[in-house]
């Protein structure tokens, strides 16, 4: 087919328990058939021996013919019916039927299926190789695409994940300092919704639907994963060491103006100065500070 086809169902198949009794008669009488011809012809009644033998005999390819357009069709699973080159519709609903028996019958599964992708080594945003892997869940939607639009739906669904997933790979770094910025290290969700949006567009032509599409894997690759772990850890230093100094500033501006609020004590900039430097020692250090007696005045 050129151009993409789309799915039908079959229309009126037959009973298959009706026609299985009506096989099973036709198959019967045309044994009984030959059997009886044959004794009539021993007994000199060859007219009607030789035409219930010949009967018999057309009678018994009859019976494969009803044989062979039976088809079950288990839950969740269907039939692509061919007759000659041409689709005429799936068989979707479960149960026992019959059809034309020259119709070819391709069997589709209806059930959600998982494909775990391999670990593909790819680079992000930034040109740094990284590890990456993912799941998806998906079933056939469309049987007549998934059947005639592609060679191999379940190779092109393994194809198309990787192939996406290169993609959206490329369009993110693996890590970022700002919370804004999309990463796919820090932004889970919306790296998932993505790839899922993605795959459901890459996967279209062939009849597929995307039941879920998440990452399994995300690393850095070995040659430079030490690396990439100390920037890690030289940045989180950074970033808490931001957020102390913030604070402490914070602080400091607050206690200098809570003690000219209260009037504890008229401080001239000098001495400013010197208790804001003596505050930001306190609180962005490290270590515990031992408390220093002044017996004397800055003023020398």
């Amino acid at each position: 087919m050129n151009a993409p086809s789309h799915e039908i169902l079959y229309r009126n198949p037959g009973h298959g328990l009706g026609r299985l009794f009506l096989g099973i008669l036709l198959l019967l009488g045309s044994i009984a058939g030959i059997i009886f011809g044959g004794i009539l012809c021993a007994h000199q009644r060859a007219d009607v021996g030789g035409t219930l033998i010949v009967l018999g005999v057309l009678g018994i390819p009859g019976a494969v013919l009803v044989f062979c357009g039976l088809v079950l069709v288990n839950p969740n699973q269907s039939k692509v019916v061919t007759l000659f080159g041409n689709y005429k519709g799936t068989l979707r609903k479960d149960g026992f039927f019959w059809v034309n028996p020259f119709s070819l019958r391709r069997p589709i599964s209806l059930r959600a299926r998982n494909f775990n992708s391999d670990k593909l080594k790819v680079n992000d945003l930034r040109g740094n190789p990284i590890e990456i892997g993912a799941v998806v869940v998906w079933r056939v939607a469309d049987t007549a695409q998934a059947a005639f639009d592609v060679e191999d739906f379940e190779s092109y669904v393994q194809v198309q994940t990787e192939s996406a997933l290169r993609h959206m790979a490329s369009q993110h770094p693996y890590d970022s300092p700002h919370d804004t910025e999309v990463s796919l290290r820090g932004s889970s969700d919306t790296v998932n919704a993505e790839l899922q949006t993605e795959l459901t567009t890459r996967l279209q032509r062939a009849g597929i639907e995307v039941l879920e599409g998440r990452l399994s894997h995300l690393a850095y690759a070995p040659e430079i994963a030490g690396a990439m772990l100390q920037r890690q850890q030289a940045e989180a230093i950074i970033d808490a060491r931001t957020r102390i100094v913030e604070g402490a500033v914070g602080m400091v501006h607050l206690a200098l103006e809570q003690l000219k609020k209260h009037d504890v004590v008229e401080l001239d900039e000098e001495r400013k100065a010197q208790m804001v430097s003596n505050l930001l020692v306190v609180l962005c250090s490290e270590r515990g500070t031992q408390p220093v007696l002044n017996a004397g005045t800055i003023y020398g």
